[in-house]
């Protein structure tokens, strides 16, 4: 079966960066939700977007916020989408077809949509000046073509070099994903507000650990060894 990534330095260098992004979005997220104390933050409840309200205090869509490091996360959320695109080109060789441009596209995607929920908050003064479409159009566009992405590439998983059962996990996260997603929409158009921040990591998540399933392979390939050079037959001289 034909590969559809790269081969050579680039790629890995591709897959340490699609790695990284997840890694540095969970790190901003846990020291942002630490420093969240009045009230104390919990993941059960409050948004994930929640934590980067840079504002005063205030009650955004039904629940109090207070995010001292609210830049924190919004900096690791621009990060992460900067090196999902970055990294996913360097991983996936456009010559070889449609597989892996409609991968790249989607990375591209998801990459754009998490970094416009970095740029524009979900806060009360977005709400009144209109910029908060720009971030409910980048929490949904991450939302469903990062795990689009993570279904494509578990499909393509034989031509990635994913072992099977990476492959199977990258499309049952994908799947979940996107299960997940119309109940949080319900959950935050209709204002039952139950569990909500579970129920918006749960769309989140598998993204991001398919995204770690993803680079961890691509950067542990093998690179292809350099043929040794076959020395010249030498010929007697008389």
């Amino acid at each position: 079966m034909n590969s559809i990534v790269r081969s050579g330095p680039a790629a890995r260098a591709g897959g340490l960066l699609i790695l990284l992004g997840p890694l540095v979005s969970w790190l901003a997220e846990f020291v942002t939700a630490a420093a969240w104390q009045d009230p104390p933050y919990s993941p059960f409840h409050n948004w994930v977007s929640h934590l980067g309200l840079t504002g005063p205090p205030q009650t955004a869509f039904g629940q109090v916020a207070n995010s001292p490091l609210g830049a924190v996360m919004n900096t690791g959320w621009v990060i992460y989408g900067v090196l999902l695109a970055v990294g996913s080109f360097l991983v996936f060789d456009l010559r070889k077809g449609l597989r892996p441009t409609v991968i790249v596209i989607l990375a591209g995607l998801a990459g754009a949509g998490v970094g416009l929920v970095g740029i524009f908050q979900g806060s009360n003064a977005n709400i009144d000046n209109g910029l908060i479409t720009l971030h409910t159009l980048g929490a949904q566009t991450v939302m469903v073509a990062g795990n689009l992405m993570a279904i494509a590439a578990g499909a393509n998983g034989a031509r990635i070099g994913l072992s099977r059962r990476r492959s199977t996990a990258s499309i049952a996260l994908g799947t979940a994903g996107l299960i997940a997603f119309p109940l949080f929409m319900a959950d935050a158009l209709t204002g039952w507000m139950w569990n909500i921040g579970l129920i918006e990591r749960a769309v989140i998540y598998p993204i991001m650990i398919s995204h770690a399933l993803l680079a961890s392979s691509v950067a542990a390939r093998r690179l292809p060894a350099t043929p040794t050079p076959t020395p010249l037959p030498t010929h007697a001289t008389s």
